[in-house]
């Protein structure tokens, strides 16, 4: 083990687990892999999240550059949300980790 590495507040690994450490973040990027999705869209796919919670969370995304959000001038107005390249490029830890779960799912809820 490395003595002298340390996790100091701004840490980029300390940024990147804050940022996608929430019960939902994951969950949203994973959601968004597809391609554009309406908010209504999205929150019927993911279940079980409140239209409050999914917004703040595509809003803290959105600031941080893993998902963009754009809006159509359209009479109601719709708004699409997706993923930008770092958000996409998330997905392949989001993937690994969402694998090593359901390979040790039974082990994690015994």
């Amino acid at each position: 083990m490395n003595t002298q590495l340390r996790f100091f507040a701004d840490c980029q690994a300390r940024v990147a687990a804050d940022l996608i450490g929430g019960r939902w973040s994951m969950v949203v990027l994973y959601a968004l892999a597809d391609g554009p999705v309406r908010p209504g869209v999205l929150r019927a796919q993911i279940g079980g999240i409140s239209q409050k919670v999914l917004t703040a969370t595509l809003r803290r995304l959105e600031e941080h550059g893993l998902v963009q959000r754009r809006r159509y001038a359209e009479a109601p107005p719709r708004v699409e949300y997706s993923l930008t390249e770092p958000g996409r490029d998330l997905l392949v830890p989001i993937r690994a980790l969402g694998d090593w779960a359901a390979k040790h799912a039974d082990q994690l809820t015994a």
